[in-house]
């Protein structure tokens, strides 16, 4: 018997993986609670199992679907190319920073991803935020448009290569975590991606 909602889903298999995804958000935020506190305990780990539940008793989050398969190789590489962006983005902000006189301009981009998943909006978004020189602003979740930040932009072709960097970062992530349709996605062009 499978569930009207979700085809080919049984109502039991459903609830076995709502259970353990909120095992999964409860072991999370008991790590980010003993994080917080700066050690771990017996007293912080117990804080966090009933902050934790709290957390996800009176604020629950809708259900984040992972449709896709794990790819080793590929999540190798988007690790690696991480670790390079972050490494060449710290020096290039670092030597920003010691220039004296040197004014850095901003510049905000909207760049429309082609894999418009929540999954695929937090990972792009995060892994972006992360490299220094890049800020996410705003996330149009309904759009599957990221607003980004960007120091140091020259001239008009800096903007052009932004937003490259931004759909490259999309690239590796759905080729590392994406469903097969969603790599097959990574082919077509974003409507009205140089536009925005």
């Amino acid at each position: 018997m499978t569930a009207p909602d979700t085809p080919g889903s049984p109502p039991t298999r459903r609830a076995g993986r709502r259970r353990r995804d909120q095992a999964i958000a409860l072991g999370w935020l008991i790590a980010v609670w003993n994080l917080l506190w700066g050690e771990i305990s017996w007293g912080n780990l117990l804080g966090g199992a009933l902050v934790g539940v709290a957390v996800l008793l009176f604020f629950p989050l809708p259900p984040v679907s992972f449709g896709g398969r794990l790819r080793p190789r590929a999540l190798l590489v988007l690790l690696t190319t991480f670790v390079a962006e972050l490494v060449d983005a710290s020096v290039h902000v670092a030597a920003i920073a010691v220039r004296p006189g040197y004014r850095p301009r901003g510049a905000i981009i909207g760049v429309r991803l082609r894999v418009r998943t929540d999954l695929n909006l937090a990972l792009t978004a995060e892994l972006l935020s992360l490299v220094p020189g890049t800020l996410i602003l705003e996330i149009d979740r309904d759009a599957g448009v990221l607003y980004v930040h960007v120091l140091d932009v020259r001239r008009p072709e800096d903007l052009s290569d932004s937003r490259d960097r931004v759909l490259a970062v999309e690239a590796r992530v759905v080729r590392a975590i994406g469903s097969d349709a969603e790599v097959r996605l990574l082919a077509t062009d974003p409507v009205d991606r140089r536009s925005t």
